[in-house]
């Protein structure tokens, strides 16, 4: 079943049920007790310590409090938060803990092309009672031989998030679906004495993840296409749909910031939020950051038409981020085990997901307000009703992350006009066929 019908399938049942990447430098979160790691219980209880090593940074701080709550609740369980994400190399930096011998008992892992690099460490969590409860086709990425290994973290979305308000004040008075109205909405942006984009070009993800997918995501068959490229039967360059989404990254540069390539990831976002810029690339991940640095910014979603095909261009690219998955040499998996079924079926789990972490929940049994989340989860779920959705495909990329930062490297000599269009194809097509099994 292609990719696209399996995200429609997720999102109706979303819908059905529902009732309604900032910071470089290594995180670490102490327990309730204080200092991390430390550990102490009452007589006949529990000793144990749960790390846990996650990349998304705008959930770290509430993250922490969700453990306090849960270690209230089991004493003798202490629980050690790493978190290292927002253009970190997470990772490199996982690795780095693996080949230390410092085994986190829970990380994040992608799916596709990641479960399979990290398959050998990966506890079989197939028979979780949580499994039952996954909306169709969440479990896909972490599927292996009819085994799950991983808890998918929520469901989200992207595209160009715009500022309402700053439309209304250049004359839009409706939403671009089209490479040419994308333009011209540019042009009365910056006609209004404000900036169209802000472009984040500084964070390899942002570009090697993200945008780059957009290509892949309008292939008539992603994964058929993918394959192609996997038996050298495909070509990136030359191809129609990689030439058109060029025209869109110009456009972003001809009406960006200044210096994207020193954009980063938190100057993206607070600056977007500020209304220093009009548009920015992100998803809606970013909800908490924007709301907490501008609580009254109108915010919503457009596509990222690569032309002028408005049927083809006017859908956001929607999937299962990441995962959780444990370590199966953890001395402390049971543990480990406890603390993820609690996070995703208990009310106070579920209300962290949803009401804390602003999560579009991947789970039919948690309910999620619209108005809670925020108008950007609420776009993102109004698309998937619609049909309107494109899928993420960085994840089957070879080689994992190593391949989309290369992706990334390109694109940045590109945006300094280091390299030709051609020689950014060229580049893709290189990087893939040096990863490919």
């Amino acid at each position: 079943m292609k990719k696209i019908t399996i995200l429609c399938l997720i999102f109706v049942l979303l819908a059905m049920t529902a009732v309604g990447c900032g910071k470089k430098d290594e995180e670490v979160v102490p327990s309730a007790s204080g200092a991390a790691g430390a550990s102490s219980s009452p007589a006949g209880t529990k000793n144990v310590t749960i790390k846990i090593f996650q990349f998304k940074v705008e959930i770290a701080e509430p993250l922490g409090r969700m453990i306090a709550e849960y270690e209230k609740e089991n004493p003798g369980v202490k629980i050690q938060i790493e978190t290292v994400g927002g253009g970190a190399d997470y990772g490199a930096a996982l690795k780095a803990k693996f080949n230390s011998g410092d085994k986190p008992d829970i990380f994040n892992n992608g799916g596709y092309s990641d479960l399979e690099l990290w398959l050998d460490q990966l506890e079989d969590l197939s028979d979780q009672p949580w499994v039952k409860d996954l909306v169709k086709g969440a479990n896909e990425p972490m599927t292996k031989d009819g085994k799950l290994y991983g808890q998918p973290l929520n469901l989200e979305g992207y595209g160009f998030i715009y500022n309402k308000d700053l439309f209304i004040k250049a004359g839009i008075t409706a939403p671009p679906k089209t490479l040419t109205q994308l333009e011209d909405a540019a042009k009365k942006l910056q006609a209004a004495g404000v900036t169209p984009f802000e472009n984040g070009y500084g964070e390899w993800w942002v570009l090697g993840n993200h945008f780059v997918n957009i290509p892949f995501a309008q292939q008539p068959d992603p994964n058929a296409f993918i394959d192609t490229l996997n038996k050298g039967t495909g070509k990136i360059p030359g191809n129609a749909i990689f030439n058109d989404w060029v025209k869109l990254f110009d456009l972003t540069l001809k009406y960006g910031n200044k210096n994207p390539l020193q954009t980063d990831y938190k100057t993206e976002v607070t600056d977007f939020a500020l209304g220093k810029a009009a548009m920015t690339q992100q998803g809606n991940w970013t909800q908490l950051d924007l709301t907490k640095t501008n609580p009254g910014i109108n915010v919503g979603f457009l596509p990222m038409p690569i032309n002028d095909d408005a049927a083809a261009n006017d859908k956001l690219p929607v999937g299962v981020p990441n995962n959780w998955v444990i370590n199966k040499s953890s001395a402390v998996k049971d543990e480990a085990k406890s603390f993820l079924n609690w996070m995703v079926s208990t009310d106070v789990g579920k209300k962290f997901i949803t009401d804390e972490f602003k999560f579009i929940p991947a789970f039919t049994t948690i309910n999620a307000d619209e108005k809670v989340l925020g108008p950007l989860a609420a776009d993102i779920i109004k698309y998937a009703k619609d049909g309107k959705v494109l899928t993420w495909n960085w994840f089957k990329f070879p080689g994992g992350e190593a391949s989309s930062k290369k992706f990334g490297d390109s694109m940045q000599a590109y945006v300094a006009k280091k390299k030709t269009k051609d020689q950014l194809l060229a580049d893709f097509q290189s990087t893939w066929d040096s990863l490919k099994k």
